[in-house]
């Protein structure tokens, strides 16, 4: 599954997500994980709806973002895009965060999570039994 991450450097979640000018993107699996792509944010008009929803659209192939900080307007407008949008607080290791997740997605991940991994899949009625 495909994870963003607001990081000024590539090493840090260190950036507020409606402030962020760039997100690191990973693809993350139980059996490994891998750098993918920087995305680049620009300039997407003076008001804040305008910004949010072009960091939105930018990520619309993600599952996850992980960011330092997210009002909740944007955190919204992940969640309309099936974007899971998680908030660290405080700055953390980027590659700390892809092995803890790694970690988790090896176990028993919760409901969450596991309709993450399979956003874009299709999902049968079988598949539920």
């Amino acid at each position: 599954m495909k994870v963003a991450f607001t990081s000024t450097t590539g090493e840090m979640i260190d950036e507020h997500f409606g402030m962020a000018k760039q997100f690191q993107i990973w693809d993350i699996t139980p059996e490994g994980a891998s750098f993918v792509e920087t995305i680049a944010i620009g300039a997407h008009g003076d008001d804040e709806e305008d910004k949010i929803a072009a960091r939105a659209n930018a990520l619309k192939e993600c599952a996850i973002v992980y960011t330092m900080a997210i009002g909740g307007p944007a955190a919204a407008k992940l969640v309309a895009l099936k974007i899971h949008p998680m908030k660290t607080n405080t700055p953390v290791s980027l590659q700390e965060t892809v092995g803890r997740l790694r970690d988790v997605l090896k176990g028993n991940p919760p409901p969450w999570l596991r309709k993450a991994m399979n956003k874009g899949a299709e999902v049968s009625f079988e598949d539920n039994e």
